[in-house]
């Protein structure tokens, strides 16, 4: 007897899951993604959303407990960043245990079809706007900063003026890491609010397109943070 239906189906999907994870070392899966003819992808998307677990906190909880017992990091945006970006950190962690040297992977080198190789190009070259979780994870698996070339003094003016609005910028990305977490999308609306935990909200929309609007008087720290959130208009 099926005494809660809601249940049954988590069971069922959470059995999916164990499969995914298998296959695939991550339950970082992309939306279209499917095991055991179920749509993992979307589920562990809708999880992820404010009350994607259910509204009582006790089976919440146990729901949460039971995905990070796969997988402790099945929700990224806890940690900071995004899902693709936890996708490629578990490929380059599976080339690696698989034999692969970091020198070796170089951009075309893909894992389940994603390019590891230019994402770790990336983050060697933006490492700036990582967190600091996010470096010492790369850390341990032998990645460095990139070397940068020196800029011109007037560059360097110019960004300097920039870095005077680093509070809201900071806000901003805060929103924009929290949204891209929760919707796994890049696309904002002009006119979308987001309400950060602590009560503020952003115009998420409007600072972003002033942002794309403004980059060549943005720090090279920020064009980072922008970068490493999936924004390549951003490269410096």
């Amino acid at each position: 007897m099926i005494w809660d239906t809601a249940d049954t189906t988590f069971a069922e999907n959470l059995a999916a899951a164990r499969a995914y994870y298998a296959q695939a070392d991550t339950l970082a899966a992309p939306r279209h993604a499917t095991a055991l003819d179920k749509p993992v992808g979307q589920w562990l998307t809708n999880l992820r959303r404010p009350g994607g677990l259910g509204k009582d906190p006790e089976r919440a909880a146990r729901r949460a407990e039971q995905l990070a017992a796969i997988d402790p990091d099945w929700n990224p945006g806890q940690l900071g960043w995004t899902v693709d970006w936890q996708r490629h950190w578990a490929g380059l962690a599976a080339l690696l245990a698989g034999g692969a040297g970091l020198e070796e992977i170089v951009p075309g080198v893909t894992h389940h079809g994603d390019d590891i190789g230019r994402w770790l190009t990336r983050q060697a070259r933006d490492w700036t706007g990582l967190n600091p979780e996010q470096q010492h994870r790369l850390g341990e698996m032998g990645v460095k900063p990139a070397a940068r070339p020196q800029k011109t003094a007037t560059r360097a003016n110019a960004k300097a003026g920039a870095a005077k609005g680093s509070d809201a910028f900071t806000r901003g990305v805060a929103a924009l890491q929290q949204y891209i977490a929760r919707e796994e999308k890049h696309v904002v609306g002009r006119g979308h609010v987001e309400e950060l935990p602590d009560g503020t909200t952003v115009k998420l929309g409007v600072f972003l397109s002033n942002q794309k609007n403004r980059r060549d008087r943005l720090t090279d720290d920020q064009l980072a943070q922008l970068t490493n959130l999936g924004y390549h208009w951003a490269v410096a």
